[in-house]
């Protein structure tokens, strides 16, 4: 399994602004293969960026959405609904899950 964090620094005041564009997104990765999950975070105590934080089965699973039409349409519509830049920044961390721990049961 492959971990993606994208943080994305935004600008003061505006993360709200971006949780609502996370929230009324064309919902286009959650059908692709490979996809395990996705999570918004919003920054807390020590920290102002947000994360976008993916899970993928594979390294090529992820690279495959990148490259995909889906991929393409979901960032079009969120710059059709976009009334200006909301984030000034972002970077890709990218991480191979070593070990997973999952509640008992």
């Amino acid at each position: 399994m492959v971990v993606k964090i994208n943080a994305i620094e935004v600008g003061e005041g505006r993360g709200p602004e971006l949780e609502d564009r996370f929230a009324k997104r064309a919902g286009e990765v959650e059908g692709q293969p490979g996809f395990l999950g996705f999570e918004l975070l919003r920054p807390a105590k020590g920290e102002t960026r947000y994360f976008v934080y993916t899970r993928w089965e594979t390294e090529e699973d992820f690279q495959n959405w990148v490259k995909s039409s889906a991929f393409t349409r979901g960032h079009a519509q969120a710059a059709k609904d976009s009334k200006g830049t909301v984030a000034h920044g972002s970077a890709l961390m990218e991480f191979e899950v070593v070990e997973l721990v999952a509640p008992a049961g």
